[in-house]
């Protein structure tokens, strides 16, 4: 009878388990999609609200700026409420903001709706990937983690943005918001047939809302600059060059505070006597770059170069998903069921990244979905094979006290790698594109045969469908000009995969130096103890 009942319990925890972890993916899917939204909808909803390109930009801005402030907040938060019960509150919200979202044309409600959706998506990552280390066992944690990756990381990289795709062509952006609903009412509703894990037994401290005030400061002027920085022409605008000032005085001041509270605000500086979690954080911020770089790069070249559509641009992502995920649980197998050292794969995930961008580099204007493909698959293995790895040299060695403070710190790195590595690309495409374009039009000779005979060529072929000889000379000149324009862009953008990969090759050399030296501080430390 005692077996009986002992086996029907580990049964009804098994089940519980699974509904949790599936729950909070789904969770985590939800801010995946509110997250990429504007990235293949933005001429469509600017169109419906009457909104001017300016006007648009608080909606990405104020849901990135008040994303990184969730990760900065959560642990707090949960210092004051139960995990899962956050999680499951962060995703209502999520779900509401959707709901309303998906009914209004208000630029303003958006934007405030933009910025509700940013901070209960950030709360949210934070609590569910907190909920699942603390309900598992750390022997089972390499596969759940690869598991809240499919909807924390592969899911904005690839699904989100195809399924976003498909639903602009065949219906419209707002049941992007209407699909967010449906699912956080799924997860919720997971998440409410399971139990609540213990949370960790921490004294509750009063909130640091000087600290918050500071590094939101810092972190909204961090990301508006970041994001029209490039628009603008950097510190060449003054309010770019007021606003970086401002974020940096922001910043210095919160960390100045953050040592004066001594180990009881925001900010855990005892995180950084991990040397893993140290090593991870560097490695997590140039991922992020390559992983956001990486998902703007290809469907930007796709539908502004290739000329495709929203639905055919998120669907070249799709494929590189299932390696994606592939990759994932092949780490997640090797580390726990074979012991393999989570360090062991981030060397093949840069090494197929690289590989991967440097292929894309070669593309043209002629390239299609067959050309790219596979590199693009490389690239969701190489991915796969960092990300999980990265994610467990952070936290494995964390304890409960201070763990949701790291996971908090480890995402706004890799959110703040990911707008660096966004806005460098942006400005290196914006300045090559100008520069080829005097260039490849100084290389245009007036007088060059070549160039007689395609202007000549040109001009036959639109006189051949009835076009006067006047016009139609006018019109080859154009059509020529908007050639070499054309090129300057597939030059530029090719320009800009040479520099995701060139990252890797400047950034490896440095992030194996930085992890000898964490090594020789630990050896160290355990030589001379009383140091």
């Amino acid at each position: 009878m005692t077996a009986h009942v002992a086996a029907t319990e580990n049964r009804e925890a098994s089940a519980s388990g699974a509904l949790m972890v599936a729950g909070i993916v789904l969770a985590a899917l939800t801010e995946a999609i509110a997250s990429t939204v504007l990235s293949l909808s933005r001429g469509d909803i600017i169109g419906d609200i009457h909104a001017t390109t300016d006007e648009f930009a608080w909606l990405d801005v104020g849901y990135t700026a008040f994303k990184l402030i969730g990760f900065m907040a959560a642990a707090s938060m949960l210092n004051r409420i139960r995990p899962l019960s956050l999680v499951i509150g962060s995703t209502l919200i999520m779900g509401i903001a959707s709901g309303i979202a998906s009914a209004t044309t208000s630029l303003d409600l958006l934007i405030v709706l933009r910025v509700i959706q940013g901070l209960a998506g950030g709360v949210l990552l934070v609590a569910g990937q907190t909920t699942i280390f603390f309900a598992f066992k750390s022997a089972h944690q390499p596969i759940l983690q690869a598991l809240f990756a499919m909807g924390a990381v592969v899911a904005p990289a690839t699904l989100a943005p195809a399924l976003q795709g498909w639903l602009l062509d065949s219906q419209s952006w707002t049941w992007i918001f209407y699909c967010n609903v449906v699912l956080s009412l799924g997860a919720a509703g997971l998440l409410l047939m399971v139990e609540d894990p213990a949370p960790a037994a921490t004294r509750r401290r009063p909130f640091d809302w000087v600290g918050l005030l500071l590094v939101s400061v810092a972190l909204f002027c961090f990301s508006y600059v970041l994001s029209q920085g490039s628009r603008w022409d950097w510190l060449e605008e003054p309010r770019i060059l007021w606003l970086s000032v401002a974020g940096a005085a922001s910043l210095l001041l919160f960390l100045g505070q953050q040592v004066l509270r001594k180990g009881t605000g925001l900010l855990d500086f005892s995180l950084f006597g991990s040397d893993d979690f140290a090593f991870a954080f560097i490695v997590s911020f140039v991922a992020g770059a390559a992983l956001f770089g990486s998902a703007f790069l290809i469907p930007a070249f796709a539908v502004s170069v290739l000329a495709f559509t929203p639905t055919a641009a998120g669907l070249l992502l799709l494929p590189s998903g299932a390696l994606f995920v592939a990759a994932l649980l092949l780490s997640a197998f090797l580390m726990q069921v074979r012991r393999l050292p989570p360090f062991a794969t981030v060397p093949f995930g840069i090494v197929m990244i690289m590989l991967a961008m440097w292929m894309l580099s070669g593309s043209t204007s002629e390239s299609g979905a067959p050309d790219m493909m596979a590199a693009i698959l490389l690239r969701g293995l190489g991915l796969g094979f960092l990300f999980l790895s990265i994610t467990l040299i952070a936290f494995t060695n964390l304890d409960r006290r201070n763990l949701a403070s790291g996971i908090g710190l480890f995402n706004t790195g890799r959110q703040l790698g990911g707008l660096v590595g966004v806005a460098g690309l942006q400005t290196l495409i914006d300045h090559n594109v100008a520069g080829n374009v005097v260039v490849l039009g100084a290389s245009v000779n007036a007088g060059g045969q070549a160039v007689i005979e395609r202007l000549a060529a040109t001009t036959a072929m639109l006189a051949a469908r009835g076009m006067d000889a006047a016009p139609a000379g006018r019109a080859a000149m154009a059509l020529l000009g908007r050639a070499v324009a054309g090129q300057s862009i597939v030059i530029a953008f090719d320009t800009a995969f040479n520099a995701v990969a060139l990252l890797f090759v400047f950034a490896a050399p440095v992030l194996v130096a930085i992890k000898v030296g964490l090594a020789r501080r630990a050896k160290a430390r355990h030589t001379h103890p009383d140091r």
